[in-house]
């Protein structure tokens, strides 16, 4: 039997812990917090997205940054497979639209509640308020695998421990590192991780903001505050080329933009060098070509061809943004319908379809839901979540360099990671 030691009880650390107790190891899991899962009460808006139930391929297509690593990961514990963790746990699920899976209470803490009867019936060790402030390693002479007959030695680290905060060591045979990213200061996510591996010779990808809202230099987002827009697309272009493209939800903000649908466009975003050269635009009605909202806009027009053009949109948009669409458009919103060139209504049309929006930023760490960048992925094995320098250390979640679109895919890499990861300690 091994002693492992997890450090870190998020997602990743909590099904790490269960996964290595399952294998028959004597398991302790340190947390730093007064609770296990801080994040998780707080995702999916308190309810929990806990993965999503698609198919594989477009699970892969969710993942923004090396998905190729998570080949080993995903097939070896997959949304299913999360799914039927969970409900044999006590936790009952649905699935909601865009095939997003949450709890059927509504309630992230029956999520929580579910993993720590696991941990509980596994006998894992659970310390909270309990800070890792680093790793412990050792140097090893091995022979050499390659030419044993010689009996060459090869100098190795291998990990032995963790020291605490508090000036204790705790020793162990492996080592599980899922302190997870720098997103969300306030649920303990402090680049710990990040500094311990990094002592070992690990490298760091730069970290970013991702999955957070951006702030837009149009003054009049602002007065569209809590103003929700549903079924619409998001382009974004570097140039000419498209980077992001997609269809749904948004919302305006006291500083810019967010919802499902952005916030999905800032992981493209923050990957890209260049921001400066960065261009957004609205299609407010994606289902008809310009043509065809031509001849809708005409059809308005025809059945209130006595109004004033403020007065003839009701159909077209939410009361709070017609005002907006007609200080935009330039047309005077006294203006009889019937008086509106053929040129202005056609500029009009042009401008729903590509209504424009420049981007001062995303918010920063402390709104994104994840961290993009993290652990180089070319230093970890992704058949096991080991450290190819270090031996006995593995990790798993959200300090890896590897992240998703919103939809419930992130909590999935979470889960395979960290199944992987205590599954692979021998």
């Amino acid at each position: 039997m091994s002693k492992v030691i997890v450090v870190g009880g998020g997602a990743a650390g909590m099904m790490a812990a269960i996964s290595a107790a399952k294998q028959g190891h004597r398991v302790l899991l340190l947390e730093q917090n007064e609770k296990l899962g801080k994040k998780l009460y707080i995702t999916g808006k308190g309810r929990c997205n806990v993965t999503n139930a698609c198919e594989m391929d477009k699970l892969f297509e969710n993942v923004v940054t090396n998905s190729k690593f998570l080949y080993s990961a995903f097939y070896g514990f997959d949304n299913q497979q999360m799914m039927a963790f969970l409900e044999a746990a006590g936790c009952r699920l649905k699935t909601e639209r865009g095939e997003r899976v949450f709890p059927v209470s509504d309630h992230a803490s029956d999520v929580i509640a579910a993993l720590q009867r696991l941990l509980q019936k596994e006998k894992v060790e659970v310390r909270l308020h309990t800070r890792v402030d680093s790793l412990y390693i050792e140097e090893t002479n091995v022979s050499s695998p390659v030419w044993p007959e010689k009996e060459e030695q090869t100098l190795i680290k291998q990990i032995s421990g963790v020291c605490l905060a508090n000036g204790k060591k705790e020793s162990a045979d492996a080592v599980v590192l899922a302190t997870g990213g720098i997103s969300y200061p306030t649920t303990g996510a402090t680049g710990d991780g990040y500094r311990m591996a990094q002592a070992f010779g690990h490298t760091v990808k730069d970290c970013m903001p991702a999955l957070a809202p951006f702030e837009i230099e149009q003054e009049w987002c602002a007065s569209l505050q809590g103003l929700s827009l549903k079924n619409i697309s998001l382009k974004m272009f570097l140039g000419k080329k498209e980077l992001y493209s997609g269809f749904g939800e948004m919302l305006f903000t006291h500083f810019g933009i967010s919802g499902p649908l952005v916030l999905s466009a800032s992981s493209f975003y923050a990957k890209a060098k260049n921001k400066d050269n960065i261009t957004m635009e609205l299609d407010l009605k994606p289902a008809l070509s310009e043509e065809q909202l031509d001849k809708r806009l005409l059809r308005d027009f025809d059945d209130n061809h006595n109004r004033q053009f403020k007065n003839a949109l009701n159909g077209l948009f939410p009361a709070r943004l017609i005002p907006v669409m007609i200080m935009l458009s330039g047309i005077v919103p006294e203006k009889k319908v019937n008086d509106i060139t053929k040129e202005e209504r056609k500029a009009f049309v042009h401008m729903m379809k590509h209504l424009a929006l420049h981007i001062k930023g995303v918010r920063g760490f402390t709104e994104a839901i994840i961290t993009q960048g993290g652990i180089n992925v070319k230093e970890v094995n992704p058949s096991t979540m080991e450290s190819k320098l270090v031996r006995g250390l593995f990790f798993a979640g959200e300090m890896l360099d590897v992240d998703a679109l919103t939809g419930g895919y992130n909590l999935q890499i979470a889960w395979s990671t960290g199944h992987l990861a205590g599954n692979s300690i021998t």
